[in-house]
């Protein structure tokens, strides 16, 4: 298996993203996310409360197809590294993938009653075939970033109007889901047609994000591209430090994010006893997360630098948690925790795939292997991983409880768990995201990697 080197032409690079571009390519996001964070904050309640199957099963099968599917990212890398055609190496992904995926999201909901088993099967099936499509939709997605600029602060907005979009998505998601599914008459069917809404949507999204865009980084000449093994390339991504920090990294924000989104339900539900709740919750987290983005993280971001920007976050996010460990059980106490929450992890998700971009220059600078691709998948291998065990850990956790969801009143042991997976385990969680940002010392550096890049372009020339 091989995997492309591309040689850069920086002067292309000079180019100022305009605001319909870098708008178009953040709503890739927000159809992302119309999903993505609905498999990890409903799904499970899906499965467990709506078609009746037992938790720890779902849980597992969600890790485990997730971990498989972290591997299918890194294949799907090498497969946009090759990728050449009139339209690019990652755009053309976005428009073949576009209706699968649509179609994929109301399949996920769409559970035949045809015993446990055929149940668990289909579950399975679908589950396996979403993760597929959007790993061959999401890589290139996020790829294309790095194609888009090279400029380190043209990058950090792009990946910021990203993450605003990506949290716009998990607010409408988080927001409508319960509305919806009651206004459709609750049950499997409200279900189905709240995501057929959301996957019709996410697929006409897509095609304005394919036709918006633009990829700049392009080969000088293709002659003097070079073809090496996917082996070897592996090697390249492991002397890279940075990327390694940074994926580290991934799997813990999107284990904390996996975990609070998951619990937030129950929590909602059996602590503050309205699950209905999960609508404000949602609005109180979301909505401070968008006023950040689009007000302070880019200001920030440029006097403080990305990896301070998102220490800062972690540390707001500690706090946010501390205020909810006041008095668990108060509504006023949890909005405003939630919203402090919300700006944290805003700081953190502004700078988190634009601290990943930059690794693709870092350990080109060190092994004079660029591989886009190769980067940003076996990068979202990491966020995958995090994800999964977020989700997986919910369900364990509950099922190790004696969480019984189809039970008016939980024991005690279940309503603990919820607590600790509410505020405890995602604060520590970012705590842990504090001490690998610490070891991150890229930024510093960004500036001299990319002269030493343009000179010993020229030079080879």
């Amino acid at each position: 298996m091989n995997t492309e080197i591309t040689q850069i032409n920086y002067d292309s690079n000079k180019e100022k993203i305009k605001f319909p571009e870098k708008l178009g390519y953040g709503l890739g996001d927000f159809a992302c996310n119309l999903v993505w964070n609905s498999l990890s904050m409903f799904i499970l309640y899906f499965y467990t409360d709506v078609m009746g199957m037992a938790a720890a099963i779902i849980s597992t099968l969600m890790l485990v197809v997730r971990i498989i599917s972290g591997f299918m990212d890194i294949a799907a890398g090498v497969v946009v590294d090759k990728t050449n055609t009139k339209y690019g190496k990652a755009r053309p992904w976005i428009l073949w993938m576009a209706i699968p995926f649509g179609i994929g999201t109301i399949l996920l909901f769409s559970v035949p009653n045809i015993g446990n088993t055929g149940k668990l099967a289909y579950i399975i099936g679908t589950y396996v075939l979403i993760n597929v499509v959007y790993t061959a939709i999401n890589i290139p997605y996020g790829v294309l970033n790095s194609l888009m600029t090279q400029d380190q602060n043209e990058r950090s907005e792009v990946n910021i109007y990203r993450m605003f979009c990506s949290t716009a998505g998990s607010l409408c998601v988080s927001a409508l889901v319960l509305p919806l599914v009651s206004f459709f008459g609750g049950g499997q069917q409200a279900w189905i047609l709240t995501f057929g809404i959301f996957g019709i949507s996410a697929t006409l999204i897509f095609f304005i994000t394919f036709k918006t865009t633009k990829e700049r980084i392009v080969a000088v000449n293709k002659e003097k591209s070079q073809n090496i093994s996917f082996t070897y390339g592996i090697k390249a991504l492991i002397k890279n430090r940075y990327w390694i920090i940074i994926v580290l990294l991934l799997v813990v924000v999107f284990m904390s994010m996996g975990i609070m989104g998951g619990s937030m339900i129950y929590y909602a539900q059996h602590i503050l006893k309205d699950k209905n709740l999960v609508g404000g919750l949602s609005i109180a987290q979301n909505v401070p997360t968008l006023i950040v983005m689009l007000i302070i993280a880019m200001p920030l971001i440029k006097k403080c630098g990305k990896r301070n920007t998102a220490i800062l976050g972690s540390v707001i996010f500690i706090l946010g948690s501390v205020i909810a460990l006041i008095d668990l059980t108060s509504i006023p106490l949890i909005y405003i925790s939630i919203i402090v929450r919300g700006a944290g992890n805003a700081l953190v998700s502004a700078t988190i795939f634009a601290l990943l971009a930059d690794t693709i220059e870092y350990g080109e600078w060190k092994t004079n292997i660029r591989t886009e691709g190769l980067v940003y998948s076996a990068g979202n291998f990491g966020l995958k991983v995090g994800i999964g065990l977020g989700t997986a850990i919910v369900g364990w956790l509950l099922a190790f409880s004696h969480y019984n969801g189809e039970a008016m009143v939980q024991p005690h042991s279940a309503i603990t768990t919820i607590n600790i997976l509410f505020t405890w385990l995602p604060m520590i969680l970012a705590v842990v995201q504090i001490i690998l940002l610490k070891f991150y010392k890229l930024d510093k550096l960004y500036t001299k990697i990319i002269s030493d890049l343009e000179k010993r372009k020229y030079t080879e020339e």
